[in-house]
């Protein structure tokens, strides 16, 4: 292309306010909606914080239903997520828990959401909080019991391990007993066992020893904590509810991640709960309302995007960053085969690159206090390397792009006016209905103080490779192609070549029961959420040049977002 070539379109000459007030609106509207199925009934939905044993601070959603009061306990549960969650990724389980009169206590564990650290410390904090919850006065201490999800369960077995006589049921939501990092299981502890494990669960092998878990009833390990030399029965009750032996196994058609979106799978937690527990109030496992909070902060999610789209397009219109705005000139004449080798690049690099980095940072880089995440150390080296690869062939052939006159403070001011518009919502949003912005296990959360310290250490990395990468994305756009197609383009770039390497796997997994990644479970279930990722990073890149004519502003302003949503949403270790 070209210097005297003819922009494509001319500098916006009216702000889109629809697109900042409708995402405000989303965001909101979400907001409430979630507040609102949660509180259903009269229950009351607070943040709470309380010290643990070495003085730390724990952090916890506290869910009390209308009939619990100190004249009246209720029977109450400890709820945890699980590794590299928080606190909101157990709401389907909780909202249904409280809406059957039971007190939940829905913990971050230690290192996890707004629970000082280091992650694994203290039993994952699981003591700390079966300790807070049975102090509480509208609490029936003798009817508490304990639901964990992944190394949620090891969570709150190590709460059991500490106070044997301080609950009566249990129920592992695709875990275990036994190690890595949980007291062996046996017929008589811990006590009232319910194993959710669902038959396409990722961590059969690392759970209970199978390598499919279709197959988990055959474990030797599962069958020696049931008491039995035969494969467990799916729905038999083995054991003694009122000797505090019994056993259940439950296996519902989703996934490991799958069982916080599962009808049956949080069926399944409550119906154990009602035959285990005493004091909770009778309505049908079927009965659930929780999908709605799910949707309420799901749109909030979208809002979140469109309001950094209407922020950006608002601010270019004030004089301060005007001098931003320019028609975009498209890198190539028509889609010839540099254009798909290109393309292809962007698109099947990252897919290559996932599992070898991702494996080789978790072996070799331990956390320290310069590096205290492991999963952004994952995602910032990923993420670097894949952008150095990509630089560095279109250095070597000599790979050029039309780009406006550089203009860096201008650009920075501008990535940091709206992304701290956009966290200034997030953070409303929990203050006003004390709730993230999530769908799944996407998730927008506002950092806490450290996370906030951490974000700089991570920031400057991740955003050289997301300048790397929005020029890629730019570089591939032609002439005369619709805006629908520039979009479409970007977000197939950008999450394609993962969005294929996941439907492979899973395909592979919902077809056969075997995970072909079962090398590495855990960054299997990470990549999930990078499909919705990197294609709002995709939209919002091709928005913010289409107004500005540069690259620069948005590689600015993803590196932020990814920084701040990696390092909120994961585990510190040191």
């Amino acid at each position: 292309m070209t210097a005297d070539t003819v922009p494509s379109q001319k500098p916006l000459d009216r702000p889109k306010w629809w697109l900042l007030i409708l995402g405000l609106a989303l965001v909101l509207a979400g907001g409430f909606l979630a507040a609102s199925i949660r509180g259903a009934g009269g229950t009351t939905v607070t943040d709470v914080r309380f010290a643990g044993a070495d003085g730390k601070q724990m952090s916890a959603l506290l869910y009390v239903p209308e009939n619990a009061t100190p004249q009246t306990p209720a029977p109450s549960i400890l709820a945890v997520h699980g590794y590299i969650n928080s606190r909101e990724t157990q709401d389907g389980f909780a909202i249904e828990f409280a809406r059957r009169g039971y007190v939940v206590l829905a913990l971050d564990q230690t290192g996890h959401g707004y629970s000082k650290g280091p992650a694994f410390s203290n039993g994952f904090g699981g003591p700390d909080g079966l300790a807070y919850l049975r102090s509480l006065p509208m609490v029936d201490t003798d009817n508490i019991g304990l639901e964990g999800h992944s190394m949620g369960g090891w969570t709150v077995l190590a709460a059991a391990a500490a106070m044997p006589d301080a609950y009566k049921a249990v129920v592992l939501e695709g875990s275990s007993t036994g190690a890595p990092f949980a007291q062996e299981g046996s017929p008589e502890w811990p006590r009232n066992l319910g194993l959710v494990f669902s038959r396409y669960d990722e961590f059969a092998q690392i759970m209970w020893g199978v390598d499919r878990a279709g197959d988990v009833g055959h474990s030797a390990k599962l069958q020696a904590v049931f008491g039995t030399d035969k494969p467990v029965v799916a729905g038999r009750v083995y054991g003694d509810i009122a000797a505090g032996t019994a056993r259940k196994l439950t296996q519902p058609a989703t996934t490991h991640p799958g069982d916080h979106f599962s009808r049956e799978a949080i069926g399944d937690a409550v119906d154990w709960f009602a035959a285990t527990l005493e004091g909770g109030r009778p309505l049908p496992a079927s009965d659930q309302t929780w999908f709605w909070k799910e949707a309420g902060t799901g749109i909030g999610l979208v809002g979140f995007v469109m309001v950094i789209l209407g922020s950006i397009d608002l601010l270019l219109h004030f004089p301060f960053f005007t001098p931003l705005r320019a028609a975009p000139r498209e890198a190539r004449e028509k889609r010839d085969k540099r254009w798909w080798r290109d393309f292809a690049l962007a698109s099947i690099l990252p897919a290559v690159l996932f599992f070898p980095v991702f494996g080789l940072i978790y072996l070799f880089v331990p956390p320290s206090p310069a590096l205290p995440q492991v999963v952004t150390t994952q995602v910032t080296a990923w993420a670097l390397l894949g952008a150095g690869i990509s630089f560095a062939i279109g250095w070597f052939t000599r790979r050029t792009m039309e780009d406006r006159k550089a203009d860096w403070l201008r650009s920075l001011a501008l990535a940091l006016a709206t992304v701290a518009i956009g966290y200034f919502l997030v953070w409303l949003v929990g203050r006003l209905f004390v709730t993230d912005l999530r769908l799944w296990v996407v998730a927008i959360k506002f950092p806490s103080a450290a996370q906030w310290g951490i974000s700089a250490i991570y920031v400057v990395p991740l955003t050289l490779a997301f300048l790397v990468t929005m020029r890629s994305l730019a570089g591939l756009t032609l002439a005369g192609e619709s805006t629908a197609k520039r979009y479409v383009t970007a977000i197939l770039a950008l999450s394609g070549g993962i969005a294929l390497m996941l439907a492979i796997i899973y395909g592979v997994l919902l077809t056969t029961g075997t995970l072909i990644t079962a090398f590495d479970p855990l960054s299997t279930v990470i990549a999930l959420q990078f499909v919705p990722v990197l294609t709002a990073l995709a939209i919002i890149g091709t928005f913010t040049w289409q107004r500005t004519g540069s690259y620069r502003p948005a590689g600015l302003i993803a590196g932020l977002l990814v920084t701040l949503y990696v390092v909120a949403g994961t585990a510190t270790q040191a």
